[in-house]
């Protein structure tokens, strides 16, 4: 497929005219696209004008960038929910592109396209609804004002109880979730608030106490000077926090992706990387 059809596709289909970003204040790489520059969206790295396979990822770490060159292909496209990749533990937080293997990207003709905002948009493909789902949760109402965007869901649950939740998200992401019971362990009126990724702000647990909803799914539960404020809060309002991780609540969004790819007529597959639990 013309690589420029593609991305009007995506445009069309995903960046709306309020939606805002702001990752070019933390990038220095000379080979990002004009109009990234200009918008901190869409289009990163323009190195293919055809593209015949699609690669998705939440970040564009060393392991993915190096699972992806390891394939051989050419004429490609990443498709990242971030452009920058993550670690909790470093200063800052988002870690540029390895410019070694972004090079082999670009001998490759592997180019790289980013949706963050657009992608956690309340829709079909968005973070926090394909989150939901795979907990089998049953999103009802969009909530959480983000960069023009609504980022999170609230959902309606079959399960009674925080405990049974924590064991099916554990499930879902194959590895241990964090859980601050702050409150009962009966899940209220069985509604739960899911914002995949962060969402550990107080501007977020105010709506949720609003909404009336004891139990909050989001990825980043770790305690740190950032986080005490809305980890206070939340046990003030007796509000169950789970997490589960960056990765692997944005995860699903990614994996959904790969059909929608799919159903452009392009070959599509997700990359698979390593959760960090220091996130929780």
């Amino acid at each position: 497929m013309n690589s420029l059809k593609l991305f009007n596709q995506l445009e069309k289909d995903f960046i709306k005219p309020d939606l805002t970003d702001e990752w070019i204040h933390y990038m220095k790489s000379d080979l990002i696209s004009a109009n990234f520059k200009k918008r901190s969206m869409g289009l990163v790295f323009d190195f293919a004008d055809e593209i015949n396979f699609v690669y998705t990822a939440v970040f564009p770490s060393d392991r993915v960038l190096k699972k992806i060159l390891a394939e051989k292909k050419s004429n490609a496209l990443l498709f990242v929910h971030h452009p920058l990749d993550w670690n909790i533990r470093k200063n800052p937080i988002f870690q540029e592109v390895n410019p070694v293997l972004l090079n082999k990207l670009k001998q490759r003709k592997i180019s790289v396209y980013n949706l963050h905002v657009p992608l956690d948009n309340y829709g079909k493909y968005s973070t926090s609804v394909t989150l939901a789902k795979a907990l089998s949760l049953k999103p009802i109402k969009a909530f959480a004002p983000y960069f023009g965007s609504l980022c999170g869901v609230i959902c309606k649950s079959n399960f009674n109880s925080v405990s049974d939740l924590q064991k099916k998200f554990s499930s879902a992401v194959k590895h241990k979730v964090k859980l601050y019971q702050y409150g009962s362990n009966e899940i209220k009126s069985n509604n739960v608030a899911v914002v995949a990724g962060g969402g550990n702000s107080i501007e977020i647990l105010s709506e949720i106490k609003k909404e009336n909803v004891n139990t909050f799914v989001i990825g980043l539960t770790i305690k740190n000077d950032y986080s005490q404020k809305p980890h206070d809060f939340a046990m003030k309002n007796k509000i169950n926090l789970l997490g589960g991780t960056h990765y692997s609540t944005e995860k699903f969004a990614c994996i959904a992706m790969v059909d929608y790819f799919k159903s452009l007529g392009l070959k599509s597959k997700f990359i698979t990387d390593k959760p960090d639990l220091h996130d929780l």
